[in-house]
């Protein structure tokens, strides 16, 4: 008898944990779609951000006038394999925690 009495009691507790859960996921959901309107003090810039209408700049890709820049930020150029590889050998060899061999020991 006490077996169905604790079965029935984690039974109820399941069902309230599962209704919670899906009570919460829809109300997160509406208010993910809601829009909320903007305030009349504030500038029509930041209005016309918030409605979605347009997309937020990074700062970096503005020049000191607040115009979008249209140039490259990187530039880089194609390595060969064999080009990277001399040049970390060189990097390791030029290394001053390098250990010398035995043959250039003073």
């Amino acid at each position: 008898m006490l077996h169905l009495l604790y079965i029935l009691a984690f039974t109820i507790i399941a069902f309230l944990a599962v209704s919670n859960l899906i009570r919460s996921l829809i109300t997160v959901s509406m208010d993910s779609q809601r829009r909320y309107p903007s305030n009349s003090n504030s500038s029509p810039r930041r209005s016309t951000y918030a409605s979605g209408s347009q997309k937020t700049i990074h700062p970096e890709l503005l020049d000191n006038y607040g115009n979008p820049i249209n140039e490259p930020l990187l530039v880089m150029r194609s390595v060969t394999v064999e080009d990277a590889r001399q040049q970390l050998d060189a990097l390791y060899n030029s290394s001053p925690s390098q250990p010398q061999e035995k043959g250039e020991e003073s």
